[in-house]
């Protein structure tokens, strides 16, 4: 797991874990991060430590209610895997909230994933809106969108396009939060969800975000993954209706 250079005090923790005296040890101090592996749909947290840039914890998210959430800024757990209780102290409430929140949405999408595929369908036809966008909700919107883009284009659409496309303004606005907040894994969350918009190559949404509106914010998510790779991983083309490239 590579170190994230851009880090704020939001994602700064300390982690903890409890020995055989029922005493907790200190384990040191770092930066939260959270990944999310698109192919096998699985949720990981990493700490890495803040001075020589060493995982000090990798965790998998647990489908299990495992977690829990103490005095707004500690959140601890019993790790089955390793038999182990573990917390981390947050410097910041609010990272303490944003990370508490992300948890809880990964558990919904593994709760998602474990039903089989019939009943998946049925639940995910059952929604009427698109989850609230906010930065907790990025992961759930993520899933959503993808899945949606895959079994069901027209109605993805139809929701997108809801309300004057205001689904589009409310994604930039978030956008633009994870970018005061320096969130990076937020950022790159962006990129994805922009990426799966994108690839339902739909005009009319199309349309909306390549409008000069939103056209430079939506080319900023793009760039997120360009900052991180290094080079162009998208290219745009799409036609008028009579054919032309535009």
């Amino acid at each position: 797991m590579a170190a994230r250079g851009n880090t704020n005090s939001m994602q700064r923790v300390k982690v903890y874990r409890l020995n055989e005296d029922g005493q907790w040890d200190d384990k040191g101090t770092g930066h939260i991060t959270m990944d999310y592996m698109e192919r096998s749909e699985v949720f990981n947290l990493y700490v890495i430590d803040e001075d020589d840039n060493a995982t000090l914890l990798a965790h998998r998210i647990s489908i299990d209610n495992i977690y829990k959430q103490q005095d707004d800024s500690i959140i601890s757990w019993i790790d089955p895997q390793h038999s182990a209780q573990l917390a981390l102290s947050f410097q910041e409430t609010a990272g303490c909230t944003i990370v508490w929140n992300q948890i809880s949405s990964m558990q919904q999408i593994l709760h998602f994933d474990s039903l089989n595929s019939e009943a998946f369908h049925n639940v995910i036809s059952e929604l009427k809106e698109l989850p609230d966008v906010n930065i907790s909700n990025l992961p759930l919107i993520l899933k959503v969108v993808a899945d949606y883009g895959n079994t069901d284009q027209m109605r993805l659409t139809e929701l997108m396009l809801k309300n004057q496309g205001a689904f589009f303004q409310k994604l930039i606005d978030v956008f633009d939060d994870c970018e005061n907040r320096k969130d990076i894994d937020g950022l790159h969350m962006m990129f994805n969800i922009v990426k799966e918009i994108i690839s339902v190559n739909n005009y009319q949404i199309l349309e909306i975000i390549l409008g000069d509106q939103l056209f430079m914010k939506i080319f900023g998510c793009l760039e997120c993954k360009l900052q991180d790779s290094g080079r162009m991983l998208i290219i745009i083309s799409f036609s008028d209706d009579e054919g032309h490239d535009q």
